[in-house]
């Protein structure tokens, strides 16, 4: 169907409702906005949708949610009766249309005889990944879009084991949603009916409370929170989302008790309405921490995005300035804090690991071998550090200790599958905490980890190219890149290039090829002198490209300016 016909069929028909129609009917005559909303269906990806809410089929709204549903439920039919009877759990953060969103998904579910449980409020996703595994259902979905703008929305689908769903899945899913042919077809079961039926149950505190439980057995040193954690001063903010009741609540459990929360960033807000992009990796997000920390003197600041699967901190620097830690660095400090006091206990396992991505500094992999600790990569994506973590326990040839990406998503501990801000929160108070006991900031802590494992520096730039030609110049410049291969950035030689769609790494030097036993995604790795290294990816969630840079040095100084140079020169050469 063409553009036009599918924005005069949902223009028109009474099948989709009066606030939908006239949405569409104040766009005549804007072509490009009607183009952009129905050139295309949005996409069920890797792990599940995201995109502008709004009208039209290639917008989040309760048709395409619907549509991606009946997809899933379709996938699960094949399972057969028992899958159908363990069902579905659903969580849903503060967003726009999110808690409607919810509701259509779980009474689409209900339509097809699948049992769905929803939450009883906006929930993190840890905790959705927890209650997969706790529920026992087959699948789990999270209503969410992370830490974008305000307009997004999205719906992400989790399968047994608690992680997001694996290509095998997704691929499976997708194949169904295509074979839908009119979203029209689609029905979902009356809401109290589904009710009466047992098709929907709601929960809510039960599933809470063995959440934080399991939160709090990871720990490592729980008598610092004892002693110290009434004098401790921490300023946290959820950033107007789910993380705000979790996060406080397992820190005064633990006996943080002097923690202060963002009064104006305290409550949900689906606009945001304090910051620009609620993203706890921007210094912007950390205004009215910043300020209520440097009033109250004090120690840390802790800040998690609107789902609570991400979070950034900020600490004292030398000069007594607040600044944002990167990912990579509080990855870096996690795994020295982790196994250093995992080793005080003699409990380091003998087949201990360690899991990051392919884009995620090489400091933590190095400390990780100091203790003797394997470490593993993955690509970009929490989902395949959950799938190693399955792989683990299914052969018990390794033990996972921690798993982290450089876009500050942790998981210390197994009660979870994907990256949890609720426990990572608890961890990096504790470890602030301990290393104030020993008269250390973490900022001081960090600086003694370069001094001992070298000065590693990493940058992300991301090229925004919306829209439909900005999606085919992302897919040109990749594909240039391949083609052409790069041989010198700057001055600096490639040393190999590694190819992750194509899954070959290409040595330059003797012109030989090895196999990347990782699965296919269109990113291409170049490895240059030293060891230093560029990325290209484009984002799974966002119109973008993004460049990713990793250097060691003997100095900071040294270190800031290779990254400098090698930033600028990819810069250059994507854009020329």
């Amino acid at each position: 169907m063409t553009t036009i016909k599918n924005y005069e069929l949902w223009l028109t028909d009474a099948y989709f409702d009066e606030d939908t129609r006239k949405e569409l009917k104040d766009l005549q005559g804007n072509e490009k906005e009607i183009e952009d909303r129905f050139y295309k269906d949005l996409e069920f990806g890797t792990g599940g949708i995201r995109g502008i809410v709004g009208a039209g089929t290639n917008r989040m709204n309760k048709y395409t949610v619907g549509k991606a549903t009946q997809g899933l439920a379709n996938y699960i039919h094949k399972y057969g009766e028992e899958a159908k009877e363990r069902g579905v759990v659903i969580a849903y953060d503060c967003r726009h249309m999110s808690r409607e969103f919810c509701q259509e998904a779980a009474l689409v579910l209900a339509a097809n005889n699948i049992r769905a449980y929803i939450f009883d409020d906006l929930r993190s996703t840890p905790e959705l990944s927890f209650a997969v595994r706790k529920l026992n259902t087959i699948a789990g979905i999270v209503i969410t879009a992370s830490h974008n703008p305000a307009e997004y929305n999205g719906y992400k689908v989790y399968w047994e084991d608690g992680a997001q769903i694996t290509s095998e899945h997704a691929l499976g899913i997708i194949e169904e949603i295509k074979k839908i042919y009119d979203i029209k077809d689609i029905y979902r079961l009356n809401k109290d009916i589904a009710i009466s039926e047992g098709l929907l149950i709601i929960i809510g505190k039960e599933v809470d409370d063995e959440f934080i439980d399991a939160v709090k057995k990871q720990s490592l040193r729980p008598e610092v929170a004892k002693k110290i954690g009434d004098t401790f001063k921490i300023v946290y903010t959820p950033l107007h989302g789910t993380g705000s009741k979790p996060v406080k609540r397992v820190l005064k459990e633990m006996g943080f008790t002097n923690v202060i929360a963002v009064a104006e960033q305290d409550k949900p807000d689906p606009n945001f309405s304090t910051v620009k992009y609620p993203n706890p990796e921007e210094r912007e997000s950390f205004t009215h921490a910043i300020n209520i920390a440097k009033k109250e003197s004090a120690q840390l600041i802790i800040g998690t995005d609107p789902d609570c699967d991400r979070v950034g901190a900020v600490v004292k620097n030398n000069s007594g300035e607040f600044v944002v830690l990167t990912g990579n660095q509080t990855g870096a400090l996690l795994v020295e804090y982790i196994l250093e006091a995992l080793k005080e206990k003699g409990k380091i396992p003998n087949n201990g690991t360690i899991i990051k991505t392919i884009v995620t500094s090489e400091m933590g992999a190095k400390i990780a071998n100091e203790y003797g600790v394997k470490v593993f990569n993955t690509l970009t994506g929490f989902k395949y550090i959950g799938e190693k973590i399955k792989q683990f326990e299914e052969s018990n040839q390794y033990e996972y200790i921690l798993g982290y990406e450089e876009s500050y998503g942790y998981l210390i501990g197994k009660h979870a599958r994907d990256k949890d801000a609720v426990v990572s929160s608890m961890i990096i108070c504790e470890m602030a905490a301990y290393y104030h006991s020993k008269g250390m900031t973490l900022y001081e802590a960090l600086q003694l980890l370069y001094k001992k494992y070298g000065y590693y520096r990493e940058d992300l730039k991301s090229i925004t190219l919306e829209g439909k030609e900005g999606i085919e110049k992302i897919q040109n410049i990749l594909q240039a890149l391949r083609n052409e291969g790069v041989e010198y950035l700057g001055s600096y030689r490639v040393v190999a290039t590694e190819d992750y769609l194509l899954q070959r790494r290409l040595n330059n030097k003797n012109k030989t090829e090895e196999v990347l036993n990782l699965p296919k995604s269109n990113v291409i790795k170049l490895i240059l002198e030293n060891g230093n290294w560029v990325a290209l990816r484009p984002s799974g969630t966002e119109p973008k490209l993004k460049i990713y840079v990793g250097v060691e040095a003997n100095n900071i100084k040294e270190a800031d300016k290779l990254l400098k140079d090698l930033m600028n020169e990819m810069e250059f050469k994507v854009n020329t």
